[in-house]
């Protein structure tokens, strides 16, 4: 399948800005499943923009806005080919030892009903027990949009029983975690069911399972990643695999930020 993109992220604030410097996490890998066909990132500095792989293995490029500014955008978009394997992810570039991923931070810390689902559902955490943990998760928490934030933790949306994708994604990582299992966020993009395009960023986790290897899981959408997904980057959770993040001087204790995000099946043109 190929897919087209475009994401915007406008960020406007209530004073003018002196400085503001951010890291971009807006390049698609290519690995078994996902070749990148055309790739374009605007962004104020990014002519000038520092090219690094972090310490997860993202491409990332850091850009720098000096002078006077009282609203910055940043914008991806291309078109990246995509095959169903599965859930499977082989061929990515990878840096970080597994080890790193048993790591548990605030946001993925397992709370006891969390340990108690997971040992319930998982107690071998093989690929017939995740997907039995991945279903238990989407029952326990339901999908609703703005009962969380950017900040809520696994432990917290899974009391509350309600969420978006951040928060089963956190909630699972936790889980397999607190199974002694590596586990990891990954952020990227996610073609709806429907004729319309997608209109947000998504987020799944992937486990590593002994004998298949690094295994994406939606408990979102019950299911593991297919042709339909392209992802972006990875880390411990939500924060460090966010596709911007910043600081700047000034700009008054209020920031406006508007994400438009397209994600859409790219039609044939052949006759």
């Amino acid at each position: 399948m190929r897919i087209s993109i475009g994401h915007v992220s406008r960020y406007t604030y209530a004073e003018p800005v002196t400085y503001s410097i951010q890291t971009l996490r807006l390049t698609p890998p290519n690995f078994q499943g996902q070749r990148v066909i055309e790739w374009l990132i605007q962004a104020p500095g990014m002519p000038s923009a520092q090219k690094f792989r972090d310490s997860f293995g993202n491409t990332c490029h850091q850009v720098s806005y000096p002078g006077a500014h009282d609203e910055s955008v940043v914008l991806a978009k291309g078109v990246v080919e995509t095959e169903d394997r599965a859930g499977l992810v082989q061929g990515l570039f990878e840096t970080t030892p597994i080890r790193v991923f048993k790591r548990v931070t605030e946001k993925t810390t397992a709370s006891d009903a969390i340990i108690d689902l997971a040992k319930s559902n998982c107690g071998t955490p093989n690929i017939n027990g995740f997907h039995r943990l991945m279903n238990a998760i989407r029952d326990a928490v339901e999908y609703q949009t703005g009962t969380t934030h950017q900040h809520t933790s696994a432990a917290a949306a899974f009391e509350a029983g309600r969420g978006v994708c951040q928060d089963h994604a956190h909630v699972l990582i936790a889980a397999a975690r607190a199974l002694g299992v590596p586990a990891r966020y990954v952020s990227g993009y996610l073609v709806s069911g429907d004729d319309q395009p997608a209109e947000a960023h998504h987020a799944w986790a992937e486990v590593w399972i002994d004998g298949l290897g690094w295994v994406g899981f939606d408990a979102a959408n019950r299911l593991c990643p297919t042709d339909h997904y392209v992802r972006l980057a990875t880390g411990l959770d939500a924060d460090s695999a966010a596709p911007i993040r910043g600081t700047r001087l000034g700009g008054g204790s209020n920031e406006l930020l508007d994400v438009i995000v397209e994600v859409q099946q790219q039609m044939s043109t052949q006759q």
